[in-house]
């Protein structure tokens, strides 16, 4: 186990009464816990953003009637099928149906899988989740 390191913080005591809030809310047991999270969470952004390996979830909403939708979504996913690991396919009611991938690659690419995705005529909504596959963050 790493050793763990004490330092002091000043902050505004609006601020700390927020974070207390908020700390509550998501049932953390200590500030200390919450901060960790908050300093991983910033990590994992920059790992997307620097293009390091990253894993993503694409969700998206759309109409199956629309003419070659479902089609072109299929073809989309055949091109990418290097970063896509796997995929779920939900009817959602007699129109709509949703879709949700898993994908890894680069956060270049994963990015470009979902926009090529989210942005086809006919998806109603969707939206990237990106997260860190863990090796670099302690």
């Amino acid at each position: 186990m790493e050793q763990l390191v004490r330092f002091g913080v000043s902050v505004d005591r609006h601020l700390l009464k927020e974070f207390d809030r908020h700390i509550k809310r998501r049932r953390y047991a200590s500030r200390s816990e919450a901060l960790r999270d908050l300093i991983r969470d910033n990590l994992v952004g920059e790992e997307w953003n620097v293009d390091k390996e990253t894993i993503g979830v694409i969700t998206y909403v759309y109409d199956h009637h629309v003419r070659d939708l479902p089609g072109k979504l299929t073809d989309i996913q055949h091109n990418c099928q290097g970063q896509i690991l796997s995929g779920m396919h939900v009817h959602l009611d007699h129109d709509h149906c949703l879709e949700v991938l898993v994908v890894k690659g680069k956060g270049s690419e994963v990015k470009h899988v979902a926009d090529a995705l989210v942005s086809v005529k006919g998806v109603k909504h969707g939206k990237l989740t990106m997260t860190t596959t863990g090796k670099s963050i302690r």
